[in-house]
């Protein structure tokens, strides 16, 4: 997957929006009702394109297990991964991990925000 691949993926999730919200703008993030979801540097320091997406612990440790192109962030947390574009991680993959991670974030915001979220 490349990164406009991957642009193209993110927005199609239902209510999302994306955005360069930090102060050098070389960070491209994602967001559903306002909460990040997935975020991405433009330009990264070793030109390899990576993704930090939000992930269920238990399924964090078992994706880390199989995948060499997915590890943990530098924050060594099991609620976010960094996905690898350009690695054994198929796209299929990367795509059912965005809507997984939109997904987390829905499901850690107030129900009355779900709800709001499910009849949008």
């Amino acid at each position: 997957m490349n990164i406009e691949e991957l642009r193209e993926y993110c927005i199609s999730i239902k209510g999302s929006s994306e955005s360069l919200p930090f102060i050098d703008n070389t960070i491209l993030a994602f967001k559903v009702m306002d909460k990040m979801f997935a975020y991405i540097a433009l330009n990264p320091k070793d030109g390899i394109f990576k993704v930090n997406l939000k992930c269920n612990p238990e399924k964090s440790i078992e994706l880390r297990e199989q995948y060499h192109g997915i590890t943990a962030t530098d924050f060594k947390t099991l609620l976010w991964n960094v996905v690898y574009l350009d690695s054994d991680v198929p796209n299929k993959l990367i795509e059912e991990l965005i809507s997984h991670s939109a997904d987390e974030v829905i499901r850690k915001l107030p129900k009355k925000k779900q709800e709001e979220y499910r009849n949008s």
